[in-house]
């Protein structure tokens, strides 16, 4: 197999697999099998940053136990529309799929449920949970920061103060749902140590260096104590500076716990809202007008050198479909750096689906 391309996998056979993973490390089957799932999810929609190029470090967590592998969150507050967590670094997938799920089984009663998470483990790709809301017809939006991380700079400033916080959101339309999952940086954390460890550069000066200087190398940030741009850059920054300020407002303030208490290790807070449209205009007239919209981005005439005009969403859900036609493709350099793993657990990765169109 020319081992440029990638080697894809059955997706079932690939979700057990990572679930019997996490199972032999030492969560019970229920953690387990909801990591799997989140984890591979992400690499079906193409963020494999976020899906089993994770599990590594996930591994290591549940060796030493930075992630806590057992009990439920300590409910602080519960007011049947707005619930307050204290995760206690359990699973963070586990976590907030526990919430999703929580928030749709109560929507239809409160029009709205809005669910906040202190202290979670990591939670992986945002994008992957919002299906869960989305596919019943409510609308959904996540966010998450990690106070014990920072990464981004606030704008006009050269210190690492935010981390990249993402927002997400999901649309129900008539056919697929528009599905955002956004960032207040340029880049990521993630991304400059993948370009550091390849000895590679951004395509842009999307970093600074310690003393507020533009560059592209990612070493800037890796060792170097610089700063993420926002999004924005450095001539409109203030757009990505006021997203973090209000994603950390929606994460850590409402969590009643962040940056302020100095917490260390790995603590994630957790903003979630599930909106049931029945509760406002109407679940038809909330549809009839997202779908226009979508319809109208998408019919929108391309400026040269644009094949089309796509909603967010649309990429990742075509390149989830694609991977459960034809496999889900995994870069040699994930199955390698899981290759430990199987052997101390007498594990065996699936074989990679021979034919690449099924």
């Amino acid at each position: 197999m020319n081992e440029t391309v990638p080697a894809r996998y059955d997706y079932p056979a690939l979700r057990d697999f990572a679930a019997s993973l996490f199972g032999a490390a030492g969560l019970d089957a229920e953690k387990a099998e909801n990591i799997a799932e989140i984890l591979v999810e992400a690499d079906l929609m193409g963020h494999s940053t976020h899906g089993l190029a994770l599990a590594p470090w996930y591994l290591d967590a549940i060796k030493s136990g930075a992630m806590t592998l057992d009990g439920e969150p300590e409910i602080l507050s519960d007011r049947g529309a707005c619930v307050l967590w204290n995760g206690r670094r359990l699973p963070g997938t586990w976590l907030t799929a526990k919430a999703v799920d929580l928030a749709v089984e109560r929507v239809a009663t409160y029009g709205t449920v809005t669910v906040s998470i202190s202290e979670s483990w990591h939670i992986g790709a945002l994008a992957a949970y919002l299906p869960r809301a989305t596919d019943k017809g409510y609308m959904v939006m996540l966010a998450c920061s990690t106070p014990t991380t920072s990464g981004v700079a606030p704008y006009g400033g050269s210190r690492p103060l935010f981390t990249p916080n993402p927002y997400a959101a999901g649309i129900p339309t008539d056919a697929d749902p528009i599905l955002l999952d956004i960032s207040a940086s340029i880049t990521t954390l993630n991304k400059a140590k993948q370009l550091f460890r390849a000895g590679e550069s951004f395509t842009q000066p999307w970093v600074m260096d310690v003393e507020g200087n533009p560059t592209t190398d990612p070493a800037a940030v890796v060792n170097g104590g610089g700063s993420l741009l926002p999004v924005g850059g450095l001539d409109h920054g203030h757009k990505g500076y006021s997203m973090a300020l209000l994603v950390e407002a929606l994460t850590q303030g409402l969590g009643g716990f962040g940056r302020s208490d100095h917490p260390s290790g790995t603590s994630v807070s957790v903003f979630l809202q599930v909106i049931d449209p029945t509760a406002f205009g109407g679940r038809e007239q909330f549809t009839k007008q997202t779908t226009w919209l979508a319809d109208s981005c998408r019919s929108n005439p391309p400026r040269p050198g644009t094949d089309r005009v796509r909603v967010p969403g649309d990429r990742a859900l075509a390149t989830k479909r694609e991977a459960l036609r034809r496999g889900v493709p995994l870069e040699a350099a994930i199955t390698n750096s899981l290759r430990p793993y199987i052997d101390q657990f007498g594990l065996s990765l699936p074989e990679p689906v021979t034919s690449q169109d099924r």
